[in-house]
């Protein structure tokens, strides 16, 4: 765990489900998903969803439920990675000098591991996963780019092979038009905007929720 902890902290200071898709709807109801991921203090509420075509089974549900909470889960370390570089390049374009880049970005490097050390050491495999999807969609860069970028090509590459160790591939990109499980991820995300259950932040690359929606009904049904 302490490696995945490295690489995922290397993604922060570098910027610093199984469910199929169909189409009918989930039945609100109050759960409390057990898995090895860090559960929610309180249960969540779901509204209707339209992404299954017949009633979920109970595995069903709470394989949409556990994804939900791993997209909650890092979902704020996504954000905050984005928002990290925004002002990291903004401050960095402002300096002169290699030496002032440096310090600065050492000054940016111990705020961030003291911001976040304890919370990435308790990320899931899966979690880390979703956080490197996610710092895709926020930033518009794969985590081993950013690495690359701000580190070291070397280092994004050794960089990638640890994390494949723990089934993290650190130049996953987000694509919620070719995997099922991205669709359904933006979908949580969408739906928690819209009730004020997470921060939004607009992605690098933004996507129409209803035309993505449409996309995936259709493509079920030529199934």
């Amino acid at each position: 765990m302490k490696k995945l902890f490295l690489i995922v902290f290397v993604c922060l200071l570098s910027v610093t489900v199984k469910a199929q898709i169909t189409s009918d709807s989930i039945v609100k109801k109050e759960v409390v998903v057990e898995d090895n991921d860090t559960i929610l203090d309180e249960p969540v509420q779901l509204e209707e969803v339209i992404v299954y075509r017949q009633k979920l089974s109970p595995e069903d549900k709470k394989a949409f439920l556990l994804l939900q909470n791993r997209v909650f889960k890092v979902y704020p370390f996504a954000k905050t990675a984005a928002d990290r570089l925004t002002v990291l390049n903004k401050n960095m374009d402002k300096m002169q000098t290699n030496k002032e880049k440096r310090k600065y970005f050492k000054i940016v490097e111990d705020y961030i591991e003291n911001e976040f050390t304890g919370q990435l050491k308790k990320l899931s495999r899966k979690q880390g996963q979703i956080l490197v999807k996610l710092i895709h969609r926020q930033t518009g860069f794969t985590t081993f780019e950013l690495i690359k970028d701000y580190k070291s090509g070397w280092k994004a590459f050794w960089s990638n092979n640890t994390a494949r160790l723990f089934d993290i591939n650190l130049k996953t990109k987000y694509a919620p038009y070719d995997v099922n499980e991205d669709f359904l991820i933006e979908t949580i995300l969408d739906r928690a905007f819209n009730r004020g259950r997470l921060v939004p932040q607009k992605a690098s690359n933004p996507v129409d929720i209803d035309e993505l929606s449409d996309y995936w009904e259709k493509k079920i049904l030529k199934k």
